[in-house]
């Protein structure tokens, strides 16, 4: 399995595995916070663990560039409800 990285060029980070890819696509707006829209994990790669890991992928970056977060992802909603300390970044 790959580490998660970040297609800046499809707005997504992605982490393939088996043949297959899973992603979180995103929308960072010229003045606005990055915007974590949707979590996709193909069927052959459910119940790894590979959400989360793009959830917090994506959060790490976030905070690491300094930037706020929107989520409209509700996987990505109750990932940051799991884990109270990304809190901040959607406050």
């Amino acid at each position: 399995m790959s580490d998660v990285t970040n297609n800046e060029a499809r707005q997504r980070f992605e982490i393939t595995a088996d043949g297959h890819t899973g992603f979180l696509a995103y929308a960072i707006d010229a003045d606005g916070p990055i915007n974590l829209k949707h979590t996709e994990v193909p069927r052959e790669l459910e119940g790894r663990g590979l959400g989360g890991k793009l959830a917090k992928a994506a959060l790490d970056h976030a905070r690491a560039a300094g930037l706020r977060v929107a989520v409209t992802c509700p996987f990505v909603q109750s990932y940051v409800q799991r884990h109270p300390e990304y809190a901040d970044l959607t406050g």
